[in-house]
């Protein structure tokens, strides 16, 4: 199918022109209210109210988050409405489901496929856009939230709360203004690599693959996108990274980072799933993993299946084949949603893993991080294979009825439902808050800014001038020196710039 490009909509523009979102009232009040609310349906409606302590109370009475699904691929390329009830073997997530499932926010996922090279950003704004009609077209249902106050209020007025994550940085093309004008777009969270490595950061995906410059974690460009976003408030994402991308950014970032589809690599032997180490050290970052339900990344006997390598070369063969008699006549690349049937219908050879699978794995995060450390990332529309029971957004409350089986809490359950991804998300905010009142105009020049200086094109006087008088913030490492001289800054600049940093 020819992909079509959309131009950046209105709604974008208003996402840009009103960016503050209007404090929501306490959440106690909220939930009192929603209680009430749900009980006066069920009586309407002639329903006996579930009893307190049984799973389906405890799962209506959450607010149920999960922090990653690639519905906008849908959105965009298959033109599918939200709205739509639509059969669990063309996707897992739309209103219907959604209601069942009592899912109260999602993060979608703006992935970029590596193939659009040069067109990232664009390709990232059209699915961002994409979100953006859905809630205009269901206002009475669904809203975008851009904040944890935005999710409470959406929750409060019964609605389905859109929020936006970026997966994979490849999509800001080198350049933290991007970086900025995603933030003001709405979005609340940037994964630092997708499966490939970028130009900043080392991905898990080819990691081993000697073709592919890696750079034994990040760049100084790769930690200054770390800082940046602390600096925004945008939620810095570790998984798809790298182990040493991953604990890199643990020891630069000043807020909790998430995990937003990851799984533990101790039960499930994949470079996508997280150490017992990498775990507890989410746990003192005060961070939270979210479970990714992949059958593949929960369940041993189906990683080992799935990713047989001979199998694999048939899989590849037969996806190139699809490609290659498939071509785009505006030369843009195959997309995923076009070939995904061959990726389920290879998926399909194997058994799907009991629910079990899934469950052990929450259970064994909250074991070694602490159950304040795990929640839900589905990865629901972007994977081929989920586990029994769970078929789309409509089954987890099966989630629930099996956490409480295993002696969890109501308290437990729901910081696992999204409690946690809710603190988490409310000190990253705190944490932007603190590091704007700290930013004075006397403070010392960031690398970031006179990147900027120079891109205005800035005279060599006027910068030596403005770095006598203020100083700088950073070493001029030879990588940060070569991106100057690419912008002209000349020798005396330099010169200037590695003699006046500030301590």
């Amino acid at each position: 199918m020819k992909r079509a490009y959309l131009l950046l909509s209105p709604l974008l523009l208003t996402a840009v022109a009103f960016p503050q979102s209007k404090p929501a009232s306490k959440p106690a009040a909220k939930s009192a209210a929603s209680t009430k609310t749900k009980s006066a349906s069920a009586k309407a409606k002639g329903k006996t109210a579930p009893k307190a302590d049984s799973a389906a109370a405890i799962h209506e009475s959450a607010l149920v988050i999960d922090t990653h699904a690639d519905t906008p691929q849908r959105f965009l390329d298959e033109y599918f409405d939200i709205g739509d009830n639509t059969p669990v073997s063309e996707g897992h997530i739309d209103l219907g489901k959604i209601k069942k499932g009592n899912l109260g926010a999602e993060f979608f996922s703006i992935w970029v496929e590596p193939d659009f090279k040069g067109h990232y950003a664009k390709r990232a704004m059209d699915l961002i856009d994409s979100v953006y009609q859905q809630a205009a077209r269901h206002p009475d249902q669904m809203m975008m939230a851009f904040s944890a106050d935005d999710i409470v209020r959406a929750h409060e007025q019964h609605k389905f709360a859109a929020l936006l994550g970026i997966e994979g940085g490849h999509a800001i093309e080198n350049d933290v203004h991007l970086l900025r004008d995603f933030h003001r777009l709405g979005v609340r969270y940037m994964t630092l690599t997708w499966s490939n490595t970028n130009e900043w950061a080392d991905s898990s995906g080819d990691i081993k693959d000697p073709n592919v410059k890696h750079y034994n974690g990040m760049t100084d460009f790769g930690k200054d996108v770390v800082r940046e976003m602390n600096r925004l408030g945008m939620m810095v994402d570790i998984s798809h990274t790298s182990d040493a991308t991953f604990y890199q950014a643990l020891l630069i970032s000043q807020a909790p980072v998430i995990a937003s589809h990851s799984s533990s690599r101790e039960l499930t032997n994949h470079p996508r799933n997280m150490t017992d180490d990498m775990l507890r050290a989410v746990a003192l970052n005060n961070g939270v993993v979210m479970v990714n339900f992949f059958s593949a990344f929960i369940d041993e006997d189906f990683r080992k299946a799935f990713f047989d390598p001979e199998k694999g070369k048939q899989r590849d063969a037969e996806l190139a084949a699809f490609v290659k008699e498939h071509p785009h006549t505006d030369g843009s690349p195959v997309g995923y949603n076009e070939v995904v049937g061959i990726e389920k219908k290879w998926a399909a050879q194997f058994p799907r893993p009991p629910l079990k699978s899934l469950i052990d794995h929450i259970d064994h995060i909250a074991k070694i991080a602490g159950v304040d450390h795990v929640g839900l990332g589905s990865d629901f529309d972007g994977v081929t294979s989920l586990p029994q029971e769970i078929d789309s957004v409509a089954d987890l409350p099966k989630i629930t009825a099996e956490l409480l089986k295993r002696g969890y809490s109501k308290e437990d359950i729901h910081k696992i439902l999204g409690g946690n991804l809710m603190r988490v998300f409310r000190d990253v905010e705190a944490t932007a808050k603190r590091l704007q009142a700290e930013q004075k105009e006397s403070d010392p020049l960031t690398f970031d800014q006179v990147m900027l200086m120079l891109g205005n094109r800035i005279t060599s006087a006027h910068l030596i001038d403005l770095v006598h008088e203020h100083g700088v913030n950073f070493d001029l490492t030879p990588e940060r020196r070569e991106a100057l001289k690419s912008l002209k800054a000349d020798d005396a600049a330099l010169e200037t710039i590695a003699k006046n940093k500030k301590k």
